[in-house]
């Protein structure tokens, strides 16, 4: 586990953009699973190489028309039980962080994984998801 007082600040990058952070394998399960509509999932990590571009960037998609009805987060390495249930909805990806997906009526429609983030800035991975959004948000 991380320190809270070094994770707090990058956890509240999301959240206090309006993503719900989920703490438990229930919440998971509440709301991704046979869930209406889309949502973004974001597995924030500390990792300061991808996870730097990968947050300011998830939050520049949000700013296009389409984007998903509801936005999630759980924190690896900290929300250790929500993050172990989310890595079994990203099946048949393996555990990545940072990593973003989309799920659309409750079933995975796109995944951004660690790989895909790194060496990209912030606008070239917001670029990226508002594509993403284009074709599967409403």
């Amino acid at each position: 586990m991380y320190p809270v007082e070094l994770t707090t600040p990058m956890a509240k990058e999301l959240t206090d953009f309006g993503f719900v952070s989920l703490k438990t394998s229930d919440e998971v399960i509440e709301r991704l699973e046979n869930q209406e509509g889309t949502a973004l999932l974001v597995v924030n990590s500390i990792c300061g190489c991808a996870a730097g571009n990968a947050r300011p960037g998830v939050k520049m998609s949000l700013t296009s028309e389409k984007k998903p009805d509801n936005l999630y987060t759980v924190f690896a390495g900290v929300d250790k039980e929500a993050t172990s249930k989310a890595r079994e909805f990203l099946l048949p990806y393996p555990p990545s962080s940072p990593s973003v997906a989309l799920f659309k009526d409750g079933k995975l429609v796109h995944m951004v994984e660690r790989h895909h983030i790194e060496g990209n800035n912030a606008n070239q991975i917001s670029a990226h998801l508002q594509k993403v959004y284009d074709h599967f948000c409403g």
